[in-house]
Protein backbone atom coordinates (compact mmCIF):
# COMPACT_ATOMS: atom_id res chain seq x y z
CA UNK A 1 0.00 0.00 0.00
CA UNK A 2 2.53 2.88 0.47
CA UNK A 3 4.25 2.17 -2.81
CA UNK A 4 0.75 2.84 -4.25
CA UNK A 5 0.39 5.94 -2.37
CA UNK A 6 3.96 7.34 -3.29
CA UNK A 7 2.88 6.35 -6.64
CA UNK A 8 0.16 8.87 -6.80
CA UNK A 9 1.62 11.41 -4.53
CA UNK A 10 4.97 10.97 -6.94
CA UNK A 11 2.97 11.35 -10.45
CA UNK A 12 0.38 14.30 -8.87
CA UNK A 13 3.81 16.01 -8.15
CA UNK A 14 5.33 15.42 -11.44
CA UNK A 15 2.58 17.05 -12.93
CA UNK A 16 2.03 20.12 -10.82
CA UNK A 17 -0.83 19.35 -9.12
CA UNK A 18 -1.50 20.53 -5.87
CA UNK A 19 -4.76 19.39 -5.12
CA UNK A 20 -7.14 17.27 -6.72
CA UNK A 21 -10.15 14.94 -6.15
CA UNK A 22 -9.33 11.65 -5.72
CA UNK A 23 -11.39 8.54 -6.74
CA UNK A 24 -10.72 4.94 -6.48
CA UNK A 25 -12.39 1.65 -6.44
CA UNK A 26 -11.83 -1.91 -4.35
CA UNK A 27 -8.26 -2.10 -3.57
CA UNK A 28 -7.86 1.43 -5.30
CA UNK A 29 -10.58 2.81 -2.95
CA UNK A 30 -7.69 1.26 -0.22
CA UNK A 31 -5.45 3.78 -1.65
CA UNK A 32 -7.03 6.57 -2.47
CA UNK A 33 -8.14 6.32 1.30
CA UNK A 34 -4.64 5.77 2.57
CA UNK A 35 -3.42 8.79 0.27
CA UNK A 36 -6.25 11.28 1.65
CA UNK A 37 -5.63 10.19 5.40
CA UNK A 38 -1.47 10.46 4.61
CA UNK A 39 -1.98 14.14 2.39
CA UNK A 40 -5.41 15.29 3.37
CA UNK A 41 -4.46 19.02 2.12
CA UNK A 42 -3.57 17.70 -1.31
CA UNK A 43 -7.24 15.99 -1.82
CA UNK A 44 -10.64 18.52 -2.67
CA UNK A 45 -13.13 15.77 -1.99
CA UNK A 46 -12.72 12.13 -1.99
CA UNK A 47 -14.96 9.53 -3.60
CA UNK A 48 -14.45 5.48 -2.98
CA UNK A 49 -16.70 2.99 -4.78
CA UNK A 50 -16.90 -0.31 -2.64
CA UNK A 51 -14.06 0.58 -1.21
CA UNK A 52 -11.55 -1.70 0.32
CA UNK A 53 -9.83 -0.88 4.33
CA UNK A 54 -13.89 -0.07 5.39
CA UNK A 55 -14.52 -3.56 7.16
CA UNK A 56 -13.02 -6.78 7.85
CA UNK A 57 -15.52 -8.99 5.33
CA UNK A 58 -15.28 -9.80 2.54
CA UNK A 59 -15.81 -12.67 -0.44
CA UNK A 60 -15.10 -15.96 0.43
CA UNK A 61 -13.32 -16.81 -2.48
CA UNK A 62 -10.86 -13.69 -2.67
CA UNK A 63 -9.91 -14.89 1.01
CA UNK A 64 -9.37 -18.43 -0.19
CA UNK A 65 -7.77 -17.19 -3.49
CA UNK A 66 -5.49 -14.87 -1.72
CA UNK A 67 -3.60 -17.32 1.01
CA UNK A 68 -0.30 -17.54 0.56
CA UNK A 69 -0.57 -21.38 0.05
CA UNK A 70 -2.99 -21.08 -3.21
CA UNK A 71 -0.81 -18.36 -4.80
CA UNK A 72 2.36 -20.40 -3.99
CA UNK A 73 1.62 -23.73 -4.54
CA UNK A 74 -1.20 -23.10 -7.47
CA UNK A 75 -0.51 -19.42 -8.32
CA UNK A 76 0.77 -20.47 -12.00
CA UNK A 77 -1.46 -23.30 -13.02
CA UNK A 78 -4.62 -21.04 -11.90
CA UNK A 79 -2.84 -17.88 -14.31
CA UNK A 80 -2.75 -20.90 -17.06
CA UNK A 81 -6.30 -22.51 -16.02
CA UNK A 82 -8.00 -18.81 -16.26
CA UNK A 83 -5.89 -17.53 -19.37
CA UNK A 84 -7.15 -20.80 -21.16
CA UNK A 85 -10.97 -20.79 -19.97
CA UNK A 86 -11.10 -17.02 -21.29
CA UNK A 87 -9.45 -18.14 -24.76
CA UNK A 88 -12.04 -21.20 -24.50
CA UNK A 89 -14.78 -18.66 -24.34
CA UNK A 90 -13.91 -16.59 -26.63
CA UNK A 91 -13.67 -19.34 -29.08
CA UNK A 92 -17.12 -20.17 -29.27
CA UNK A 93 -18.85 -16.96 -28.35
CA UNK A 94 -19.07 -13.54 -28.10
CA UNK A 95 -16.03 -11.32 -27.08
CA UNK A 96 -15.34 -12.07 -23.85
CA UNK A 97 -12.62 -10.47 -21.13
CA UNK A 98 -12.54 -11.02 -17.37
CA UNK A 99 -13.16 -7.87 -15.40
CA UNK A 100 -10.37 -8.40 -12.76
CA UNK A 101 -8.31 -11.10 -14.59
CA UNK A 102 -6.27 -13.03 -12.29
CA UNK A 103 -2.70 -11.70 -12.08
CA UNK A 104 0.77 -11.96 -10.55
CA UNK A 105 0.26 -8.49 -9.00
CA UNK A 106 -3.48 -9.02 -8.11
CA UNK A 107 -2.28 -12.18 -6.46
CA UNK A 108 0.85 -10.14 -4.76
CA UNK A 109 -1.59 -7.52 -3.61
CA UNK A 110 -4.37 -9.95 -2.27
CA UNK A 111 -1.94 -12.03 -0.04
CA UNK A 112 -0.99 -8.85 1.56
CA UNK A 113 -4.49 -7.18 2.26
CA UNK A 114 -6.43 -10.15 3.28
CA UNK A 115 -6.28 -13.77 5.12
CA UNK A 116 -8.35 -16.68 5.88
CA UNK A 117 -10.85 -13.99 7.83
CA UNK A 118 -11.22 -10.97 5.58
CA UNK A 119 -9.27 -7.86 5.29
CA UNK A 120 -6.10 -7.16 7.00
CA UNK A 121 -6.12 -3.55 6.48
CA UNK A 122 -9.31 -1.56 7.96
CA UNK A 123 -8.90 1.93 8.54
CA UNK A 124 -12.76 2.63 10.82
CA UNK A 125 -10.48 4.20 13.53
CA UNK A 126 -9.42 7.19 11.29
CA UNK A 127 -12.34 7.98 9.42
CA UNK A 128 -12.94 10.95 11.49
CA UNK A 129 -9.54 12.48 9.83
CA UNK A 130 -11.19 12.57 6.40
CA UNK A 131 -12.08 15.95 6.65
CA UNK A 132 -12.54 16.42 3.14
CA UNK A 133 -16.27 16.12 1.40
CA UNK A 134 -16.31 11.98 0.81
CA UNK A 135 -18.73 10.09 -0.89
CA UNK A 136 -19.03 6.73 -0.57
CA UNK A 137 -20.78 4.85 -4.13
CA UNK A 138 -21.89 1.23 -3.57
CA UNK A 139 -23.71 -1.54 -5.34
CA UNK A 140 -26.65 -2.63 -2.85
CA UNK A 141 -25.81 -6.35 -4.01
CA UNK A 142 -21.92 -5.91 -4.47
CA UNK A 143 -20.47 -9.40 -3.90
CA UNK A 144 -16.83 -8.86 -2.69
CA UNK A 145 -17.41 -5.72 -0.25
CA UNK A 146 -21.01 -5.86 1.83
CA UNK A 147 -23.02 -2.16 1.14
CA UNK A 148 -23.25 -2.16 4.69
CA UNK A 149 -19.95 -0.98 5.49
CA UNK A 150 -20.40 1.94 3.69
CA UNK A 151 -23.12 3.18 6.03
CA UNK A 152 -20.81 2.01 8.61
CA UNK A 153 -17.73 4.16 7.90
CA UNK A 154 -20.10 7.02 5.88
CA UNK A 155 -21.57 7.71 10.02
CA UNK A 156 -18.03 8.06 10.90
CA UNK A 157 -16.51 10.47 8.40
CA UNK A 158 -17.53 14.16 9.10
CA UNK A 159 -18.31 15.22 5.69
CA UNK A 160 -19.55 11.89 3.87
CA UNK A 161 -22.40 11.29 1.33
CA UNK A 162 -23.51 7.62 0.80
CA UNK A 163 -24.98 6.18 -2.34
CA UNK A 164 -26.09 3.16 -2.78
CA UNK A 165 -27.11 2.06 -6.45
CA UNK A 166 -29.85 -0.76 -5.85
CA UNK A 167 -29.64 -4.23 -7.79
CA UNK A 168 -25.89 -3.81 -8.70
CA UNK A 169 -22.80 -5.53 -7.90
CA UNK A 170 -19.40 -4.16 -7.23
CA UNK A 171 -18.93 -1.94 -10.21
CA UNK A 172 -21.31 0.45 -10.06
CA UNK A 173 -19.52 3.34 -12.41
CA UNK A 174 -20.05 0.25 -15.09
CA UNK A 175 -23.42 -0.46 -14.43
CA UNK A 176 -25.13 2.67 -14.31
CA UNK A 177 -22.37 5.10 -16.20
CA UNK A 178 -25.00 7.89 -16.75
CA UNK A 179 -26.27 8.02 -13.21
CA UNK A 180 -22.58 7.62 -11.45
CA UNK A 181 -21.28 10.24 -14.01
CA UNK A 182 -23.88 12.46 -13.07
CA UNK A 183 -23.26 11.75 -9.38
CA UNK A 184 -19.66 12.29 -9.40
CA UNK A 185 -20.10 15.65 -11.85
CA UNK A 186 -22.71 16.79 -8.89
CA UNK A 187 -19.86 16.21 -6.30
CA UNK A 188 -17.14 18.39 -7.45
CA UNK A 189 -19.54 20.92 -8.16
Amino acid sequence: MPEFVDFVADFSSAVGIDSFYLMGHSIGGGIALHYALKFPRKVKGLVLISSWCLGYETALWIRFLSQPFFCNSFGEAGLTLMNGLEWLVRRFHAPFKFDNPLSHPNMDIGMKMTNSKGQTTVLLNSLCQLLMPTMLVWGSNDPVVPAHQAYTAGELIPDCEVHIFQGCGHSVYRERIEEFSQLFSNFTH
